[in-house]
């Protein structure tokens, strides 16, 4: 597999004793850990942040998720059409690798300029509950801390399919970030968020992309409509979409990978491709650390147990971010943050069970987001419902999608007939990302559909949406 393998660490900074006693031992430079170990500090703790890599400080989303995947979309979006494909793909990815290189730096600087913050380049491994063993280039140190907060992420799996390890031509989505020429034929294999927000990006930029999924459909988790919805808008910009797949075997040809499946009747297939995504989703990355030695437990996919103040097995460890197996957004991480920080210096009544409404964004383009229940989720709950669904581009009263030249996909609202409280909101549309935040907002706040109906929204704008979205409520029996 040609992935990026740049997990390297350095020596242990000049004049540091090869033991240190801390108050905080964070791993991993993550969000929720790097606020964490800075907002400590700035109470006079002594902390330690340990990274097993210099590309990595600042975490995933910085270096390897978010932010590199988003300005990628931007420019597909909005770069020059006269220019190629590739050149504008190019210039894009310089962009990005410029943008990502001062956000690392910046995050660095954050940590280790502070006097009572130790930053360390190496990997760690718990020698007992309260001892890091971290091995940095030839140097070995060992940290003893009070409080130990694991935030090392997770990583891309690999489907176990013949030939794949092997191939020179498959990467993940963190070796993709890492390229800076743009695909000729790229072949994506799954149907997730990951797997269509990649697709639907190079093809913004002209590659020639077939998404492989093994399920009915793509994004399983979206109901059916939204799904077949993102589907044509994919297939609309050059995206070749085959579900009901299976992939058999992959083999390289001189410049190109040959991907063997069999398709929805069972009939073997082959594609070609130079670059061949792997995206099936993520596992948290607790391989190598030493839980066992510190009496941690994990659960079947090798999440970091935790209960709902984010505390492991042992009461001192705690473990924020996508390795404790929760969801995995930057913004979820930070929420992590919060708690842990109230259960170390404040009252300790913040808890995961806190949460409510947390949206999720895919940018695809336009982009796909949802808060809430799906109506398939929320017809399991049995509760009688009202449903809305609109077309964008049969919203009159809103204009603001023609005005952008962008009018494609759909809204869809589910709302509990009995107590007007919105149960879930999707949008698949322009500046959804930003929209949905307003129903997240909302939901919180138990502001029912009515009031969302009735609402003063500025114009022109997406947002305005919702006095169309809501006033088209409908039981079953009287839709369309």
């Amino acid at each position: 597999m040609a992935d990026r393998t740049d997990l390297t660490s350095t020596p242990l900074p000049a004049g540091l004793p090869a033991e240190l006693d801390v108050d905080l031992a964070v791993i991993g430079f993550g969000k929720g850990g790097k606020t964490l170990a800075a907002a400590m500090a700035g109470r006079g703790a002594r902390v330690v942040m340990i990274e097993q890599s210099d590309q990595m400080y600042g975490g995933t989303c910085i270096n390897i998720g978010c932010v590199p995947t988003k300005a990628l979309v931007h420019d597909a979006e909005h770069g020059a059409d006269s220019l190629p494909g590739p050149t504008r793909y190019h210039r894009a990815a310089q962009r990005t690798e410029t943008l990502t290189a001062m956000m690392r730096g910046k995050n660095f600087a954050m940590l280790d300029t502070r006097e009572s913050v130790t930053v360390i380049t190496g990997t760690a491994t718990f020698a007992d509950p309260h001892t890091l063993r971290v091995q940095a280039g030839d140097d070995t140190l060992h940290v003893t801390a009070r409080t130990i907060v694991i935030n090392t992420g997770a990583d891309p799996e690999v489907p176990p399919v013949p030939g794949l390890s092997e191939s020179t031509h498959v990467v993940t989505s963190t070796g993709l970030l890492a390229r800076a020429e743009r695909p000729d034929d790229l072949v994506v294999i799954g149907g997730g968020y990951v797997a269509v927000e990649f697709a639907s990006m190079h093809a913004a930029f002209g590659a020639n992309v077939t998404l492989l999924e093994r399920g009915e459909r793509i994004l399983r988790t979206e109901d059916d409509d939204i799904a077949a919805a993102a589907a044509e808008i994919l297939i609309e910009a050059g995206v070749t979409i085959r579900t009901g797949t299976s992939v058999t075997h992959i083999e390289d040809d001189d410049a190109c990978a040959l991907v063997r499946y069999t398709d929805q009747d069972g009939a073997e297939q082959i594609v070609r491709a130079d670059t061949v995504l792997a995206a099936v989703g993520r596992r948290p990355h607790t391989t190598g650390l030493g839980l066992d030695a510190a009496g941690i437990e994990t659960d079947d996919r090798g999440a970091v147990v935790v209960d709902e103040h984010l505390r492991t097995t042992q009461p001192h460890v705690y473990a924020v971010g996508d390795v404790n197996g929760g969801p995995q957004f930057t913004y979820v991480s930070l929420d992590d943050y919060r708690i842990v920080l109230d259960h170390l210096v404040g009252e300790g009544r913040r808890t995961t069970a806190d949460r409510k409404a947390v949206a999720l964004a895919l940018f695809m383009t336009p982009p796909l987001a949802r808060v809430g229940l799906t109506e398939a989720e929320a017809r399991a709950s049995g509760r009688p419902l009202l449903v809305a669904r609109r077309q964008v581009a049969d919203m009159a009263t809103v204009p603001r999608a023609r005005i952008v030249h962008d009018p494609r996909g759909m809204m869809k609202a589910v709302v509990d007939a009995e107590t007007d409280q919105v149960l879930g909101v999707t949008m698949l549309s322009h500046d959804s990302h930003e929209t949905i935040n307003t129903v997240a907002l909302a939901m919180r706040h138990g502001i029912t559909a009515g009031e969302l109906r009735d609402e003063i929204y500025t114009h022109p704008s997406m947002t305005e949406a919702f006095n169309d979205l809501f006033a088209n409520l409908r039981p079953d029996d009287e839709r369309g």
